[in-house]
């Protein structure tokens, strides 16, 4: 039973190993998707292009599937399965950080060294900005650690917040895929498609 690390079916010497394998492979898929491009990837703030919303949606559908199933042959503990705390304001400014780099710039972090690694100079430039605001948040974090550290949630589930059976949050998580299918079809009939 799964996970393999905790149950000790593996050993803690692999994560290195499995992390590189699996970085190499999901950055083998985005450049084969297209993701590399930061027109793709912004389309989907514009409503020309919802193949991102699509795939990644897809991932997150097709994993949270995987997941409740092996739970239910017992090949899988999710007990086990580590759920990063949350720490809610910090959440929250991140993400409107990150959201507002990948409208400017056209990248996430893991699209633009994608992009990157096959030589896109916008990419490149976008990669040494993370690295920029990781050095200075390391800097000022001392300063930062209160605001950063403050309401804690601890390890939130989304089924246990709206008291409902994980099973019965997939069903509405699929529902919610589909319904942002249909709008991202008519976002892009409505938009017109920009060549690149």
């Amino acid at each position: 039973m799964g996970p393999l690390i905790p149950q000790e079916i593996i050993g803690e010497g692999w994560n290195f190993f499995i992390a590189f394998a699996v970085g190499i492979g999901f950055g083998f898929v985005l450049e084969q998707a297209g993701f590399s491009s930061s027109r793709k990837l912004a389309g989907v703030f514009y409503g020309y292009d919802a193949v991102v919303l699509k795939v990644f949606f897809t991932a997150a559908v097709t994993g949270m599937l995987g997941l409740l199933y092996f739970s239910l042959f017992d090949w899988i503990d999710l007990n086990l399965v580590w759920v990063n705390p949350t720490f809610l304001w910090s959440a929250i400014v991140g993400g409107v950080i990150m959201g507002a780099g990948f409208i400017i710039g056209g990248f996430c972090p893991g699209t633009s060294v994608c992009a990157a690694a096959i030589g896109k100079i916008d990419a490149m430039v976008f990669v040494g900005g993370i690295f920029i605001g990781i050095f200075a948040f390391a800097e000022m974090f001392p300063i930062l650690k209160k605001f950063y550290m403050s309401n804690y949630l601890g390890q939130v589930k989304l089924s246990e917040v709206l008291g409902i059976s994980q099973g019965a949050l997939a069903f509405f998580v699929i529902l919610a895929a589909i319904g942002m299918f249909w709008v991202a079809e008519i976002a892009e009939k409505k938009f017109p498609k920009e060549e690149y």
